[in-house]
């Protein structure tokens, strides 16, 4: 009977193996298998998020990646609106932030250098003289734990060990995907130091809203309620807080992108285009758009909102035409626009921009919230 009763639990194990092994294909055409792997002892995994109106994301708990977005363009008909791979192989073999989170520290810090109560913190340069995104083994490689408990919401730890990257403190850090009925795909994070350490969360998505993912954003219309931008030298560091008033980088209405993107101003041609901190007249209050962008052939319209004082807009300057993404699809220069919610960049070595600092104690909270939906008329007709 013993014999017997232990038989019964390898079956069950095992089928509980099949089940878990068993092949998902997502609506955006992703399977579940192809991004099984082992990366530094962890085991990887893809994660399919569904709305009640059919909406669906799938992420990674590689760089917890958003590697497919579907959203309903104004005829109903489902497309992906972010840019990814395929695979995890695919992943591990590129440099890039396609969907990733970003950490200890989003954008740049010069030098790689800043001091936090009298203590001088070296961080390695991956972008020429700065550290870009918190180094090249950021938070975008790492294996995350992932819970997802229910169909609407995945859940992401880590411990950002002290020294990691050259960051003081062990940092222990959520970040929940939630998305919502109202077809919006709400980004929490949290994380608490036991060290005075630097922060600043944020996700790397590439938006293309066409439903073209082979096509460039140049047809898109872009608006932020920001008077001013972080002005930047040649090394895309902050100097300044500038008005808008007068220049290309006067979003406050919406722009078409091909109208403003190749202009002769100096702080267009510094970035190659639009890669600048916009200060958001939004001052953290999370109900008030804060961005909006909208592609006049799909209708599709993606809303912003974040409790974070700046936003970088990012038009996919250095996109080369060599990544080949989901589907075998070349991903073009300027194939997609970034909007990442954040503090200022290089806040840690700018006294007079919104600290970063958190100490042990504090808990460190923003809110990225990215909302679709459709316009019914296109603007040009």
């Amino acid at each position: 009977m013993r014999k017997m009763f232990f038989c019964a639990l390898a079956v069950v194990a095992l089928l509980s193996c099949k089940r878990e092994e068993k092949n998902v294909q997502s609506l955006s055409g992703l399977n579940t298998k192809d991004f099984v792997a082992e990366v530094d002892g962890k085991k990887t995994a893809l994660y399919i998020l569904k709305n009640a109106n059919g909406v669906e994301a799938c992420i990674t708990n590689y760089g917890g990646r958003i590697v497919s977005l579907m959203v309903p363009d104004r005829t109903g008909k489902f497309i992906d609106v972010v840019l990814g791979y395929g695979t995890i192989n695919d992943y591990l073999a590129s440099n890039g932030n396609y969907g990733a989170l970003i950490g200890r520290y989003g954008n740049r810090i010069k030098g790689g250098k800043f001091t936090l109560d009298g203590k001088e913190y070296q961080l390695p340069l991956n972008d020429k003289t700065n550290c870009l995104h918190g180094g090249p083994k950021g938070f975008h490689t790492q294996v995350w734990n992932a819970e997802q408990p229910d169909s609407q919401t995945l859940k992401l730890t880590h411990l950002s060990k002290d020294g990691e990257a050259g960051f003081p403190g062990n940092l222990n850090v959520t970040v929940t995907y939630r998305l919502t009925d109202r077809n919006a795909l709400d980004i929490n994070y949290e994380a608490e130091t036991d060290k005075p350490t630097v922060v600043n969360l944020t996700n790397h998505s590439y938006f293309n809203l066409s439903g073209q993912t082979g096509s460039q954003i140049l047809t898109h219309y872009v608006q932020i309620d920001a008077d001013s931008i972080t002005a930047v030298d040649n090394t895309l560091i902050p100097y300044a807080i500038i008005p808008v008033e007068g220049t290309p980088l006067d979003l406050r209405r919406a722009a078409l992108l091909r109208e403003g993107i190749n202009s002769d101003y100096e702080q267009i041609m510094l970035g190659r285009g639009y890669d600048h901190n916009w200060v958001l007249n939004t001052k953290g209050d999370i109900t008030k758009v804060a961005a909006k962008v909208y592609d006049d052939e799909s209708g599709v319209v993606m809303s912003v909102y974040t409790n974070e004082p700046g936003i970088q807009f990012y038009s996919g300057n250095f996109m080369a035409g060599i990544d080949k993404g989901k589907h075998g699809v070349s991903y073009p220069h300027r194939g997609a626009v970034c909007l990442e919610t954040q503090h200022y960049p290089d806040s840690p070595n700018q006294s007079t921009f919104p600290s970063t600092v958190l100490r042990p104690g504090e808990k460190y909270h923003s809110e990225c919230i990215y909302s679709f939906g459709v316009v019914k008329e296109p603007v040009n007709k």
